[in-house]
C-alpha cells in the first residue's frame, strides 16, 4: 500500500487540451485520495528551467501531448532533464488528435520509468487536433470522461492494493516518427514551416509571443524568429485570428487529416 500525500499533476499544453484531460484525471485521482492537487504547467518556457523531484508520498500525473505519434522531439530532452522520481508512483497521459497515439504512450512510460518512477497506470485520449477543429471535434465529449473517471478510480485502487505489480506494456525499442502525409498520400515536408501575420488584423497585443511554448516569437515585432514546433499555439491564442500557416505541405497534411480523421478515434487505457 502507498501513503500517497501529494498529488501533483504536470502537463506540457500549448493548445490547451493536454491541460484539461491532465487537470480532470489528476483532480480525480485527488478526489479519491482525499487531497487538493498540484498544477506543474510545464508549457511555459520558464517553468522548465526547473529540476522537478518526486518523493515515494507523492503521485505524479504527468501529461503530454503527441507529435507524429510520439512525444514532442524537442520537448523530449526537457523532460528526461528535468522530472525525476525515487520509486514515485506516476500515472502517465498522452493526448492526441483524433488519428492515432502510435508510440507516444510506450515511449512515455520508459521515459518516466528510466527516469526513477513507477508506472501505476497509462492512457492515451483524443482530443481536438491543434491543426483543426474538425478533427476530433468535442473530444474530449462525455464517454470520454466517464472512461477517464473509470481510469483513475482503478488508479486509485492500484495505490491501495498491497503491491503495485508491473505495468503490463510493451518494453521494446519505440518506432519511428509517423511521417506526415499530404492528400495525395505522399509525405508532407513541412519542418520549416512558420507562422505568418495579417498585420491589418494584428494590434501588437502579444498574445502570440506569451502564448509560445518555445518563447520563439518577438515579444516587439510578434514575428517568429525562433524554432517552431507547430503546435499552434499563436494561432489559437491570437485574439483577432491574425497568426496563420501558408505552407503548401502544412496545409495538404491537414487537409488530409480533415478527409480521413474526422470518425471516433480509440482511447487507449493500460492499467
Amino acid at each position: 500500500m502507498m501513503n500517497i500525500k501529494r498529488v501533483c499533476v504536470l502537463y506540457f499544453s500549448p493548445t490547451g487540451g493536454t491541460e484539461k484531460i491532465a487537470r480532470f484525471v489528476g483532480g480525480e485521482l485527488a478526489a479519491r485520495l482525499d487531497l487538493e492537487p498540484e498544477f506543474i504547467n510545464f508549457t511555459r518556457p520558464e517553468n522548465r528551467q526547473t529540476e522537478y523531484r518526486f518523493g515515494g508520498e507523492d503521485l505524479l500525473v504527468m501529461a503530454s501531448p503527441v507529435y507524429a505519434g510520439r512525444l514532442p522531439n524537442k520537448l523530449m530532452p526537457e523532460y528526461k532533464a528535468r522530472i525525476f522520481g525515487e520509486g514515485t508512483p506516476v500515472v502517465g497521459l498522452c493526448v492526441f488528435g483524433n488519428r492515432s497515439p502510435d508510440e507516444a504512450l510506450r515511449e512515455l512510460v520508459l521515459l518516466l520509468e528510466g527516469n526513477g518512477f513507477q508506472t501505476v497506470g497509462a492512457a492515451a485520449f483524443a482530443g481536438r487536433h491543434a491543426f483543426s477543429d474538425r478533427v476530433g471535434t468535442g473530444r474530449p465529449d462525455e464517454d470520454d470522461l466517464a472512461q477517464m473517471s473509470r481510469f483513475a478510480a482503478r488508479a486509485a485502487e492500484k495505490l491501495a492494493e498491497e503491491e503495485t505489480p508491473l505495468l503490463e506494456i510493451d518494453r521494446s525499442e519505440i518506432g519511428p516518427y509517423y511521417t506526415p502525409l499530404k492528400e495525395d498520400g505522399t509525405p508532407a515536408k513541412f519542418l520549416k514551416a512558420k507562422p505568418f501575420t495579417r498585420w491589418e488584423k494584428c494590434n501588437r497585443c502579444g498574445a502570440c509571443a506569451r502564448a509560445c511554448p518555445l518563447g520563439s516569437i518577438d515579444k516587439e515585432t510578434m514575428e517568429a524568429v525562433g524554432l517552431c514546433i507547430k503546435c499552434q499555439a499563436c494561432v489559437r491564442r491570437c485574439t483577432v485570428h491574425a497568426k496563420y500557416f501558408e505552407d503548401g505541405d502544412f496545409l495538404s497534411h491537414v487537409a488530409m487529416l480533415e478527409k480521413n480523421y474526422t470518425r471516433r478515434a480509440d482511447n487507449t487505457v493500460v492499467i
